[in-house]
């Protein structure tokens, strides 16, 4: 487990293959709770191909001088990427 906010990843090897290989982040906020959002490929083992981009957001909680994760929230596709994008626009600028 990671315990430090840069060592943490979505980044899985499953029998010698990536099978999701992150791609970026960014690190929103650190301490004792952290949040990170990823963006990252998932391996398609039928197609024997990378996915499209996806991303997803994660919090930990650093206990015991590690970080657990405790909750995700994937973003299914670009389209809800942008309008997750407009959203936080349209209310920033009130």
């Amino acid at each position: 487990m990671a315990t430090t906010v840069e060592e943490l990843t979505v980044t899985y090897e499953d029998g010698g293959i990536e099978t999701v290989k992150e791609l970026d982040k960014k690190v929103l906020t650190k301490g004792a709770w952290a949040t990170v959002i990823y963006r990252y490929q998932d391996w398609n083992r039928a197609k024997e191909e990378y996915s499209p981009d996806k991303f997803t957001i994660r919090r930990y909680q650093k206990r015991d001088g590690e970080y657990q994760q405790k909750s995700k929230f994937n973003i299914s596709s670009e389209k809800q990427a942008k309008e997750i994008i407009t959203a936080l626009e349209g209310w920033l600028a009130e």
